[in-house]
């Protein structure tokens, strides 16, 4: 029609960084961005490992660079999303993926385990989101995506501290919308559930878990695929979401509203 300006989840032209982009969510995250037309860097706690994923989004007809970004060395953080900016050219989108989660019971928590899941989940996100947004209010533009979870919201036995640091992320993503909207940012952040991926191999290798898993999944009963959550990640940082911010979206297969 004439005159209408459509949806648009076109991305050509754009820039985006995405911390641990070397497998799994961040994987498919990094993909889906290039599939949908950015530039893409790669933040990997060992950048010497990201050839393979560079040459798949090179083949893409984008470009992809590695950058060194270990998420516990605040140096790293910020040095890998000036570089990336650099390498780039500028920094339009940041894709908050770096998180870790052990597993324990509440009263077997150790400081150290307690300290290394802020310091990766939130204080990583945090300062890396910083970081983007000093280029993103220079360009006046930017798109800053968090990787939350339906942990955030619902409670899941010996991963209480992990848990704590999903809600806070969904949290600070409506934070720092408020803060940082007058600038041309927008900051959402994508909560998933149990997604098929290295990550969760281990624990959905067990029939059991896996079965009570999928019948928790109260809507689609079964596990998500890596880009189901980079399609919600894709929306996010597109031209279709220019009035979204602050806001939680769930990838969670109807687990939540059960």
């Amino acid at each position: 029609m004439p005159g209408v300006d459509f949806p648009s989840f076109d991305l050509t032209g754009r820039t985006a960084l995405v911390t641990a982009a070397g497998r799994g969510l961040g994987r498919a995250c990094a993909l889906a961005l290039a599939h949908a037309g950015a530039d893409v860097a790669l933040g990997l706690r060992d950048a010497t490992t990201g050839g393979d994923l560079v040459a798949e989004i090179e083949a893409l007809g984008r470009q992809a660079h590695a950058v060194q970004m270990d998420m516990t060395d605040l140096d790293q953080v910020r040095a890998g999303v000036d570089e990336a900016a650099r390498r780039l050219g500028r920094l339009d989108i940041l894709v908050n993926n770096a998180g870790i989660a052990p597993v324990n019971l509440a009263e077997a928590v150790t400081e150290a385990d307690f300290d290394r899941t802020l310091q990766v989940n939130l204080k990583g996100t945090f300062f890396a989101s910083q970081a983007a947004f000093a280029h993103m209010r220079e360009a006046g533009y930017g798109r800053i995506v968090m990787m939350g979870s339906q942990a955030g919201t619902v409670a899941l036995p010996t991963e209480s501290v992990y848990c704590m640091t999903k809600a806070a992320v969904s949290h600070l993503a409506s934070c720092l919308a408020v803060e940082w909207g007058a600038h041309g940012v927008t900051v959402n952040c994508v909560a998933p559930t149990f997604i098929r991926t290295p990550g969760t191999e281990p624990a959905l290798s067990d029939p059991e878990f896996e079965a009570d898993v999928v019948e928790r999944i109260a809507a689609l009963h079964r596990i998500g695929e890596p880009m189901e959550v980079a399609g919600a990640v894709v929306y996010l940082a597109s031209p279709a979401a220019s009035l979204v911010t602050g806001h939680t979206l769930f990838v969670d297969g109807g687990w939540t509203v059960r």
